[in-house]
């Protein structure tokens, strides 16, 4: 299966367990991989033929926006199970880092993985 990489997607967010986190927002970055069939659209040279990929960078960037919740791990998951719903993606690979985590003596960043599939 071929495959769009989508590097560096950014987005203030309010998504995080202190209640800090969820008043004050931060700045979230999702990488993703999308498993995709490229054959059509690598000989007619048609977005249609593709998965338009300025789709999922909207997507993703309002999700963050939008959403309050406890855990990065479910804002990875929604952000997976909506962009499947974008149509032609068969799998899709979210990282989503948060920078700046506020954990004391601390000053990396965390990140979660995860792979979902249609089927």
């Amino acid at each position: 299966m071929d495959s769009i990489n989508i590097t560096g997607i950014s987005a203030y967010g309010y998504t995080g367990l202190l209640p800090e986190e969820q008043k004050l927002g931060q700045w979230f970055k999702v990488d993703l991989t999308l498993l995709v069939d490229l054959a059509t659209p690598g000989k007619s040279d048609g977005i249609e033929d593709t998965f338009d990929y300025r789709n999922a960078i909207s997507l993703v960037q309002s999700l963050i926006k939008d959403s309050k919740f406890a855990l990065i791990e479910k804002l990875a998951a929604i952000i997976a199970e909506e962009i499947l719903k974008l149509g032609k993606v068969e799998q899709v690979r979210v990282q989503l880092s948060k920078p700046n985590a506020p954990i004391p003596n601390f000053s990396g960043n965390i990140q979660v993985d995860i792979t979902r599939s249609k089927s």
